[in-house]
């Protein structure tokens, strides 16, 4: 029986990295294209508010789905970097919908309020919409333009306030 590691190898060579007076090794978001030939999964999902959102009713509308869990440090750390990027690039129609990982109704309202973020919330409850997109880390966030085409992933932590990242998020608009 094979039984998994309750740390990942990455968090565990940080740490002996740090122990052995090393810097942690930093790892910086990966950009993956969309594939062409392949089409955006369809999205509906409950939010936190119970009502039902459904992508195609967002066409004309640039989506980040930010894909996260509070057990998630990375996840946790990304979401005020979010709330900003939301504050700054929503007026302008960018939608950005935070979606929680296989978690319970309880445990999400307990992180929001506690970290005071307003995001909205959709979620998904057994994971099969990560799945839908491909997505096995966290946090990831999947672009979809006006058009309701995917456009790129964003996997891993990243700083929504970054040159960078600016400069990713206004792609969409």
């Amino acid at each position: 029986m094979h039984v998994k590691p309750l740390i990942n190898r990455r968090h565990w060579l940080g740490g002996a990295l740090a122990a052995l007076g090393t810097p942690a090794l930093a790892t910086e978001p990966q950009l993956k294209p969309w594939p062409r030939q392949r089409a955006t999964p369809a999205v509906q999902l409950p939010a936190l508010d119970g009502t039902m959102w459904k992508l195609a009713e967002a066409r004309g509308k640039p989506v980040l789905l930010n894909f996260w869990a509070s057990w998630c440090e990375p996840c946790r750390t990304e979401m005020p970097s979010l709330q900003q990027l939301a504050a700054q690039f929503g007026p302008q129609g960018l939608q950005l919908m935070a979606v929680n990982f296989k978690e319970g109704d309880p445990a999400i309202r307990r992180f929001m309020a506690a970290t005071a973020l307003d995001l909205p919330v959709l979620c998904d409850r057994d994971g099969a919409v990560a799945r839908s997109f491909g997505l096995s880390a966290y946090p990831s966030t999947v672009a979809i333009d006006r058009q309701g085409r995917g456009r790129f992933i964003v996997v891993g932590e990243c700083d929504w306030g970054s040159p960078t990242a600016q400069g990713w998020a206004a792609s969409l608009l």
